[in-house]
């Protein structure tokens, strides 16, 4: 039985701090590992301390190219994914690599934006980004362009059990 607690540690690919915090294991099923962050949780934003002011929910696919944040208000983010290497557990913790790109949709409108190609660009060359990384990155931004406006789950509704566990 895996534990209840999961650390989730995000890097840049040059091995530097992104994101690392404590969260709550809600559910494994077909979908992935849901996870719930609630507020006050601390956590590590660019190597430096922070606290979680809005509770989330996070998805972690088995063996994609995202990661999905489920986000309640007054975020204007409903849905916020991070394009990142297929996520690796060891244990109970899970390591996940950013790719810069991001996919969100906004609460109001229900825009899907593609968020975030100049840093990808940037980083592409800096840290030299393999031409296979590169296509899997794209590829995965390309699908969920699609994904969070035609209503596919897990973006339409599976999402707000959890984030109701959240919110509470």
């Amino acid at each position: 039985m895996p534990n209840e607690t999961v650390r989730v540690v995000y890097t840049k690919y040059d091995g530097s701090a992104h994101r690392d915090y404590p969260a709550r294991r809600f559910d494994t099923d077909e979908l992935g590992v849901w996870l719930g962050v609630t507020r006050g949780t601390p956590s590590v934003y660019h190597g430096r301390p922070s606290v979680e002011q809005i509770p989330f929910v996070l998805l972690i696919p088995h063996h994609a190219w995202w990661t999905g944040m489920f986000n309640p208000p007054p975020r204007t983010s409903e849905v916020y994914c991070d394009i990142t290497t297929p996520a690796r557990w060891e244990g109970d913790t899970v390591h996940i690599i950013d790719l810069d790109l991001d996919v969100v949709r906004r609460r109001e409108t229900g825009v899907v934006e593609l968020r975030d190609e100049d840093e990808f660009d940037e980083h592409r060359e800096q840290f030299g980004y393999p031409d296979d990384l590169v296509v899997e990155a794209r590829a995965a931004a390309g699908k969920l362009m699609v994904a969070l406006g035609d209503g596919s789950e897990p973006f339409a509704s599976h999402y707000h059990k959890f984030l109701q566990a959240v919110t509470q």
